[in-house]
């Protein structure tokens, strides 16, 4: 590990002579490539290649600290892109009691590549929230960056999370109901501001929950993605990647009330999306 973290500094050192540091007042250059978990395609992983132009140089680095064993995500998370033949992969895992170098920082803004492992959006958002690596991944991203994240890895990307927690339904293991107040949100990245993300949806039957968090969060597009399933995003462009559907949530030409817990929403529109199937964001 070392060794590696060495080779990155070296990189870092002859590949940039100063941080790509952007102020994040324009709109981003970079790209967001977010996958609904599950296995990845050997062509999805050649989509991401391709994208972050890693073949003509540069480097990724994988976050792997959504999950409980950071080290077997490192591991499988940068196998992928070396079993490609993309040798500049490394990983850097923070704790909540790390203090984060310039050095790390600095490793992060200039990647061509971030990789957000799976696990839980809770664990990493923890250890990102209020601390410059946060910072870094959002300059990375405005500077040029593409950005990919896999299930919580995903969750991640969007200005308002779903955490995964019921407030009210606390014993109920699925998302039997659509009711108010149930469904927990709290902040992420916000590299995706428009928009809230659901993962494994199609697998683990989560609709009554995306339509839900749509009810409450008319503003917002809601987007569930499948496994082995991605978006990919560049501007206001939106393009579903992979193996299998995302469905799309918009409320916010709808009517809405309630009575107790019990939503009522009309003109809601539910969209059903395909491999190469194209939509706007925000």
């Amino acid at each position: 590990m070392k060794r590696n973290y060495f080779l990155l500094i070296l990189l870092l050192i002859i590949g940039n002579s100063c941080s790509k540091e952007s102020s994040n007042t324009e709109t981003p250059k970079g790209i967001l490539y977010i996958i609904g978990g599950g296995k990845r395609p050997a062509t999805m992983v050649d989509e991401i290649i391709d994208i972050s132009g890693l073949k003509n140089g540069g480097y990724l680095i994988v976050l792997p600290m959504a999950s409980e064993e950071p080290d077997s995500a490192s591991y499988y998370s940068t196998k992928q892109f070396k079993d490609k033949g993309i040798e500049n992969a490394f990983a850097i895992n923070f704790s909540m009691q790390d203090t984060v170098s310039s050095e790390k920082l600095d490793s992060i803004r200039n990647a061509k590549l971030i990789y957000i492992s799976g696990g839980d959006q809770n664990k990493f958002m923890a250890v990102v929230k209020n601390n410059p690596i946060h910072k870094a991944i959002v300059d990375a991203y405005y500077a040029g960056a593409v950005i990919v994240g896999t299930s919580a890895g995903a969750a991640v990307m969007s200005k308002k999370m779903i955490t995964g927690n019921q407030l009210k339904n606390t014993s109920d293991k699925g998302y039997s109901t659509i009711h108010s107040d149930n469904i927990e949100i709290n902040e992420g990245l916000g590299l995706l501001s428009s928009a809230i993300i659901d993962q494994h949806f199609i697998k683990r039957e989560r609709l009554n929950r995306l339509i839900t968090v749509a009810l409450e969060n008319p503003t917002n597009l809601c987007i569930g993605i499948d496994e082995s399933t991605a978006i990919m995003i560049k501007g206001d462009s939106a393009k579903v990647c992979g193996i299998s559907q995302v469905i799309l949530i918009d409320a916010s030409q709808a009517t809405i009330s309630k009575t107790d817990s019990i939503i009522n929403g009309t003109n809601v529109r539910l969209d059903i999306l395909i491999p190469g199937q194209k939509f706007r964001i925000k």
